[in-house]
């Protein structure tokens, strides 16, 4: 099954629906992250939570993590964001760059790209060797089941939009001397290979998705929409935890 092909990019919500949705989703995280944190209830600390953002460029994860933190205090999150490795993180398996950021119990961490470069961009732009990118669906994976198995809620969004309204956000960033630096000649490269990192994305989905931690794919053609979607899967994946944690 191709996923990307199934998404009803056109779905939006009406202006004021997806304001009175997504603010009520904020309210409702912020209470399930004081409960995570021992702040409120019983004052019990519960299960760690990691929220990872992957999408194409431009599909608005920056917009859509701004939204899921807003109402939190920044002593109770940490967002990461990744880039290429440095030359030092090369010298270590893919994986021992991401260790340092995970939340422990009680915490909460939200990633701006992960693990995922590595059968994503790494592999499209020959930065892996095909053995490396081949062997990274089975290492991941086994590295998702450790962390979930000791209790933490790992929840994993790929935000999906068309080739034209990339095209038009590009453009509109490009026009725009406050938002131009978003705008990368690696960004114009990879939009020429946008079918090989299709593919990349379509192989990434059916061999990384598993009952522990699945996918979440979100239509983010329409910012609002894709916005009330992330904040809402966030909150019901906590509910859903919570309830298996008793």
């Amino acid at each position: 099954m191709k996923r990307l092909s199934k998404v009803d990019l056109s779905a939006t919500l009406p202006p004021d629906v997806a304001l009175a949705r997504l603010t009520a989703a904020q309210e409702r995280l912020l209470r399930l992250r004081l409960t995570l944190g021992g702040q409120i209830g019983d004052h019990t600390i519960g299960p760690p939570l990691c929220v990872v953002f992957e999408g194409w460029d431009a599909s608005g994860k920056g917009g859509s993590i701004k939204r899921l933190v807003d109402h939190l205090d920044p002593r109770h999150v940490r967002v990461a964001q990744f880039a290429a490795p440095t030359f030092d993180e090369k010298r270590h398996h893919f994986l021992w760059r991401f260790w340092p950021v995970l939340p422990g119990w009680g915490g909460m961490t939200v990633l701006d790209r992960s693990w995922y470069g590595r059968v994503l961009v790494e592999r499209v732009e020959g930065f892996a060797t095909e053995a490396q990118w081949t062997r990274a669906y089975d290492e991941i994976v086994e590295f998702e089941r450790t962390l979930t198995a000791e209790g933490m809620i790992l929840v994993k969004f790929w935000l999906h939009i068309s080739s034209k309204e990339q095209l038009r956000r590009f453009n509109s960033r490009a026009n725009d001397p406050l938002r131009a630096w978003k705008l990368t000649a690696e960004d114009w490269r990879n939009r020429k290979k946008r079918p090989e990192y299709k593919a990349a994305v379509e192989d990434m989905l059916r061999r990384t998705d598993h009952p522990a931690a699945p996918w979440h794919v979100i239509a983010a053609d329409d910012k609002p929409t894709a916005r009330v979607g992330v904040v809402e899967t966030v909150c019901h994946e906590v509910e859903r935890a919570l309830g298996l944690h008793g």
